[in-house]
């Protein structure tokens, strides 16, 4: 009797369903084929855009600090998506840009992968802060792999693949330049300690047959992040709590013990500077016979150096090392070509490779990137032997 009247119910159920179809069919259609254009004309958007890869050479002697990559990015903080027209019928999408470090063989290279469109913006800012570098316009160097999911692909290649995100909220900072001292050019060189440095020396010891590539995609925050961080400081220095009956006064900064005052301090400075999206990958490409499992936990360790135990730090989130359970093997190699496919396409912000993204500001940024200067040695980073300069005044004509 209960089988039947279930039967009944759903029977019921399904008669009104369909019979009420011309009241939400059109909805759904029209919800469906929204999503089906914005994605299609984003897409086409994205596939008309002239993308140039620029190689800075930096010279052997450049004692500038970290500070001077955070005002190039901030230059680099582009908000304009246009109005209605041209997000919804030409698919106008943010810029974003791809900056990247890689170690091919051994030989280390600094990229900026941008839209033609910003090439005058991101030239013109290098080279007002760092003169002496040179700038050329590169072939892509992922272009040089086969990528494709065949036999012969697999045998000729052993990629390893890992996205990084934070290990806490956006509003913690990680451990920056400013930490390191980097920002006071008083310092001798030989006395300063570069975070960037493990992740070089590391690129530095890639051998025949081994490439790893660093690459940290950025585009223009304009969420009002700001108001997540006063809200955990409110929490800390429970603002939200009622006050007692007679209580005038806000004690809640000095029930504040030394460590938490640090945290609040540095959560509201975190929050002060202009924020960016950001998705941080690396590849490790390599022959079969040079495939190195230690480089895969040495990328860990070099992003260590970021990490700050009371505050944020970097975390794993996305491996093609972790696959578990059914199918394994096909579900790595299906996520191997998917995570390279993401990277070559430097995308990470819209479908079909769309990531969780996380929020850096411009100090931390310039931190994860910047162009080292002498106390990073290791001869593996190509340094320009010359210096250019100005020819004298009084030169003969």
């Amino acid at each position: 009797m209960g089988t039947i009247s279930l039967q009944s119910f759903f029977y019921d159920f399904f008669k009104v369903v369909i019979g009420a179809a011309y009241l939400w069919l059109p909805a759904v259609t029209a919800y469906f084929a929204w999503k089906f254009w914005l994605y299609y004309i984003r897409l086409l958007y994205v596939s008309k855009i002239d993308w140039v890869l620029l190689e800075i050479k930096l010279p052997r002697e450049m004692p500038k600090s970290p500070q001077v990559m955070e005002i190039i990015l901030s230059a680099m903080h582009q908000t304009r998506s246009g109005v209605a027209k041209n997000k919804y019928w030409e698919g106008l999408l943010r810029a974003w840009f791809s900056l990247e470090i890689i170690s091919k063989e051994g030989s280390i290279h600094f990229y900026f992968y941008i839209d033609k469109y910003y090439r005058r913006l991101v030239e013109s800012q290098i080279y007002a802060h760092y003169p002496e570098v040179e700038i050329h316009e590169a072939a892509d160097y992922t272009k040089e792999f086969i990528v494709e999911d065949t036999e012969a692909s697999k045998k000729e290649w052993v990629i390893h693949a890992a996205e990084y995100k934070l290990s806490k909220e956006d509003v913690y900072p990680i451990k920056t330049y400013i930490d390191y001292k980097l920002d006071k050019l008083e310092t001798e060189e030989e006395m300063k300690n570069d975070p960037l440095a493990s992740l070089i020396e590391l690129m530095g010891t890639m051998k025949e047959g081994e490439n790893m590539w660093y690459q940290a995609l950025i585009r223009a925050n304009t969420t009002k992040w700001q108001e997540a961080g006063k809200k955990i400081v409110d929490k800390i220095m429970k603002r939200d709590e009622k006050k007692k009956e007679g209580e005038t006064i806000d004690f809640g900064a000095m029930r504040l013990s030394p460590g938490e005052h640090l945290i609040t301090e540095a959560i509201e400075k975190n929050v002060s500077k202009l924020g960016f999206d950001v998705c941080v990958r690396f590849v490790y490409v390599a022959k079969p016979d040079k495939y190195n499992h230690v480089v895969t936990n040495s990328i860990m360790g070099s992003m260590q150096q970021f990490n700050s135990l009371n505050l944020n730090g970097f975390k794993r989130t996305n491996s093609t090392s972790y696959v578990d359970y059914f199918f394994k093997k096909t579900r790595e190699g299906w996520k191997k070509k998917r995570m390279f496919d993401a990277y070559v396409n430097r995308s990470a912000f819209y479908k079909p490779y769309k990531r969780r993204t996380f929020i850096l500001n411009t100090e931390e940024l310039a931190t994860i990137y910047h162009f080292p200067g002498s106390v990073v040695r290791t001869p593996a980073l190509g340094r320009i032997e010359s210096k250019k300069g100005e020819p004298p005044g009084d030169l003969p004509i």
